[in-house]
Formats: structure tokens, C-alpha cells, sequence
């Protein structure tokens, strides 16, 4: 009797920003990483989505104060997304869930200044400054095609002669808790520099560009994903067009 006790799956829910409309997911890559996290972890899972606006009663007595993500873990509510990502990755752990972390730190490093060079890029007002600030975030996508162009240990012991990498992910050929966490950023970046300032991510960037194809296969990426529309929408009063 005790056992069967024991083997009841927990209760699970996620609670991210709701879109505009408040009919489906909001512009939140905290949110879409944890949604990825728990949807490749192949748990069972409620996803409700938070209306800002209303910011209904409900949050007031869960999570006083806080923003979405936050998740109740049958009755236990957390609410800070690094560990909420180490709960799961301890919690839901094998046999019955995949491991998610990364064989190589470097995995969890690579690309984390691309987000904050690609807001001083977007949010600039002004004509004169752009092309520096192009540079300096163009420089953080090359770092990290480069992490991504060049073979891991793992594949060197295969074939000690590989020169390009041709791995799917960061860390290899499964999605783990770094793309997690980079991914829901690079969609961002992709869909604002495309509209603000008609920048695509140069195909020279091969290994950028390979990344980023497999990772739009992906369901548990491609269907965790808001809408572009949605993205503009946030970026509507913080991204700057530049005048010609």
C-alpha cells in the first residue's frame, strides 16, 4: 500500500507570463526555459498562464511580490528560475527522467553575454553610435559559433581527425539545461534585430546557423516558443528604429 504511495507521480505546475491577448504564452525566455526543462524531463505537467494585467489574486497569495515563472511542486511553491532548474534536474532525475545537464561547463558559459550586447544594440537611439554596437554583439555570435564549429572531447575520441564539429546542440546531440537557457534568447534576438534593424544572423556562421535549424525541429523548442508578434510587442517600447 505504502508503495504505491511512493510511486504517485507529484503534482506539477508551471505558471508563465500569458501573451497579450492572454490567450497563450507571453515574450518571457525565464518561463520558456523552464517549459523546455520540464517537457524534455517527459514529466507530467499543468502549464497556466499568468494575465500581467490582472495579475489575479491567485499570485497574491502563491508568490507574493514575484513575476512569473514559478512552480508548485505538489504543494511546495518556488519561485527562482536557476533553482527551480536545479530542483527539477535533482527531482526528476533517471531512470525515470533524462538527465539535462552538460558534460562540459563551457556548455553552460558560451553565448551568455549575447542578450545584454544585443540590448545596447537594440535599444540605441542614436545613428552614429550603431555600427560599434553592431560590431560588439556581432563579436558575441562569433564566440559562439566558434563553441559550436569546434569538435567537443567526445568527438575527437571518435575520430581524432574531425576539424568542424557537427553536433547538434551545444553539448552535444541532445538538448540539455544550456540550450535551455540559450535558445529561448536566441529566438529573441532573431525576431527584434530582424524587425529593429534589419540585421539576419550572417549565414558565414555556419555553425550558428546549423544550431539553430535543429533546434527549430525541435517541438519542445519550436512549440514553447511565443509568437513573434508577441515579441515585438514587448520590445514596442524599449527597441529604437533608427533613423536613415
Amino acid at each position: 500500500r505504502r508503495e504505491s504511495k511512493m510511486a504517485e507521480e507529484p503534482k506539477i505546475e508551471l505558471f508563465v507570463k500569458a501573451s497579450y491577448d492572454a490567450e497563450s504564452v507571453g515574450n518571457c525566455p525565464f518561463c520558456q526555459r523552464l517549459f523546455m526543462i520540464l517537457w524534455l524531463k517527459g514529466a507530467n505537467f499543468t502549464l497556466t498562464t499568468v494575465d500581467m494585467k490582472r495579475a489575479p489574486d491567485v499570485l497574491k497569495d502563491l508568490a507574493p511580490g514575484s513575476q512569473p515563472p514559478f512552480l508548485i511542486y505538489n504543494d511546495e511553491v518556488k519561485t527562482d528560475t536557476n533553482k527551480i532548474e536545479e530542483f527539477l534536474e535533482e527531482t526528476l532525475a533517471p531512470p525515470q527522467h533524462p538527465k539535462l545537464c552538460c558534460r562540459y561547463k563551457e556548455s553552460n558559459s558560451v553565448g551568455e553575454d549575447i542578450f545584454r550586447k544585443f540590448s545596447a544594440y537594440i535599444k540605441n537611439p542614436n545613428p552614429g553610435l550603431n555600427d560599434m554596437l553592431e560590431k560588439k554583439f556581432l563579436s558575441t555570435l562569433v564566440k559562439l559559433n566558434m563553441y559550436l564549429e569546434t569538435p567537443l572531447p567526445h568527438e575527437l575520441d571518435k575520430n581524432p581527425d574531425l576539424t568542424v564539429s557537427s553536433r547538434l546542440f551545444l553539448d552535444g546531440d541532445s538538448l540539455t539545461l544550456a540550450d535551455c537557457n540559450l535558445l529561448p534568447k536566441l529566438n529573441i534576438v532573431k525576431v527584434v534585430i530582424k524587425e529593429y534593424r534589419d540585421f539576419a544572423i550572417p549565414a558565414e556562421l555556419k555553425g550558428l546557423t546549423r544550431y539553430l535549424e535543429n533546434a527549430y525541429k525541435r517541438d519542445e523548442f519550436r512549440h514553447t516558443c511565443p509568437n513573434d508578434s508577441e515579441i515585438l510587442l514587448a520590445y514596442h517600447s524599449v527597441a529604437q528604429y533608427l533613423s536613415k
